[in-house]
């Protein structure tokens, strides 16, 4: 049972849920990297392992939300994200274990390759791809679609959000919050002072800074924001904190309401870079610093940036005396085999650039 339902189990028979992942993921030390950064009580939670078939932090979210939209009845779900996003692919590859269809609406992203084996991999577990240039004319042809799949199915595909991030999404975080304290309590680490994490659409930080308050732990979150101001935010941090934490407390009234303390999520805006996707000599620097010392993969549009932010403030003397734990939401599981009959040119055409145009220069 999940740590949270352990702690709450009018939650476990109100809220929609079904495993897909496997937890809890492994915390380990980071020793010769932090000593590198001047960090020297180090760790990482591997969320790049909570899954079987693909990792990263989506799966914790998807447990939740397509649990919903089995009940719903949906035949398929719809989502959205960038060209290569990792939230697509995943919602893909687990809806397809449920038997449901999957959707990826789409706008473009500055080239890599990890955009490429998202693309392919999408296409191998028959996720319809469909690309629009900016987002008005993404809702548009959302619009559109939808309506035609309710007039060929009967049913309109169940929407998954941006992300995977909702009140029920947050929740897959506030558990990862007691699944933490478990670990703690186990001695796998001291409690930490702070988390880092890369903040995209909220759902991560906001849904681990929730559950370690009603978990009572005094770990703070730094979100290192990796997309545009829009997206990521104050005001949707707080909206995003305060619905969820509502929904928990509906579902079961002995969940606390958590007042909204800035402190406990501090934002950090300074690693973006400009533009989602793009990569930056930090986040660079940083993955290939921790690949080196630690084998330990990253990417360079969320983890790196998120890294990149612990460097620097390892590197400034902020963290000497501070239990530090960065958060992998990256997918590490390897997607070669699974790609490897994939064709390009079977995508919808307008994914074909991305193969055929270079990767940005600092996409090694």
């Amino acid at each position: 049972m999940l740590p949270l339902f352990q702690q709450y189990p009018r939650l476990a028979r109100r809220l929609p849920y079904v495993s897909l992942g496997d937890f809890p993921t492994p915390v380990q030390p980071l020793a010769a990297f932090g000593a590198n950064i001047e960090v020297p009580h180090l760790f990482v939670k591997r969320d790049d392992l909570s899954g079987r078939l693909y990792g990263g932090n989506k799966v914790r979210k998807l447990e939740f939300l397509l649990a919903r939209a089995k009940l719903s009845g949906a035949r398929e779900v719809i989502t959205f994200g960038g060209a290569g996003s990792n939230h697509a692919l995943a919602t893909a590859i687990y809806a397809r274990e449920m038997g449901l269809g999957s959707i990826s609406m789409v706008v473009p992203q500055p080239n890599a390759h990890a955009v490429q084996r998202n693309l392919l991999m999408s296409h191998a577990v028959g996720a319809q791809l469909h690309q629009q240039n900016n987002e008005a004319l993404l809702v548009a042809d959302v619009l559109r679609r939808m309506v035609a799949r309710k007039l060929a199915l009967g049913r309109f595909p169940h929407i998954v959000p941006l992300g995977g991030t909702s009140p029920f999404g947050t929740i897959g975080f506030v558990n990862a919050a007691f699944e933490l304290k478990q670990q703690i309590k186990d001695g796998l680490l001291p409690e930490p002072d702070f988390i880092y994490c890369a903040l995209g659409t909220c759902g991560t930080a906001v849904g681990l800074a929730l559950g370690l308050r009603a978990a009572r732990l005094k770990t703070k979150v730094v979100a290192v924001r990796v997309v545009d101001k829009k997206r990521a935010n104050r005001l949707l941090v707080q909206h995003t904190h305060r619905a969820a934490d509502a929904l928990l407390h509906l579902h079961d009234p002995l969940f606390p309401l958590v007042p909204w303390e800035n402190d406990r999520l501090r934002l950090r805006d300074d690693f973006f870079g400009g533009e989602y996707g793009l990569y930056t000599p930090a986040g660079r620097e940083a993955v290939d610093s921790l690949r080196a010392t630690e084998d330990l993969k990253l990417e360079c549009t969320y983890t790196g940036k998120a890294l990149a932010a612990l460097v620097d403030d390892g590197r400034r003397g902020l963290l000497r005396d501070k239990v530090v734990l960065f958060w992998n939401t990256y997918n590490s599981r390897d997607l070669t085999a699974d790609i490897a009959g994939v064709d390009y040119r079977d995508l919808p055409p307008a994914f074909h650039r991305y193969f055929e145009q270079d990767v940005q220069p600092l996409d090694r």
